[in-house]
């Protein structure tokens, strides 16, 4: 799946991922997709949360080489 943005959230910790994110997808479009790289280990229970909170559909969660990844559709 090809994301319409990406940010890298490297050594930031909670909430700057969640605040980051939620600027981001401020200036993409309903059903654009977002990209999110992070190393903060609290963020895959920070996103579930906040996707269910905002409505945002969390498509995808992986974690590789210590590094958490998010893909998320605006709603």
């Amino acid at each position: 799946m090809h994301a319409d943005q990406t940010i890298d959230l490297s050594g930031l910790n909670c909430p700057l991922p969640i605040l980051r994110t939620k600027k981001a997808l401020a200036t993409l479009e309903s059903g654009q997709l977002l990209f999110v790289s992070c190393t903060d280990p609290a963020t895959p229970t920070d996103f579930a949360a906040f996707c269910r909170q905002t409505g945002h559909a969390l498509v995808e969660s992986t974690v590789a080489d210590g590094r958490f990844h998010f893909l998320i559709r605006k709603r």
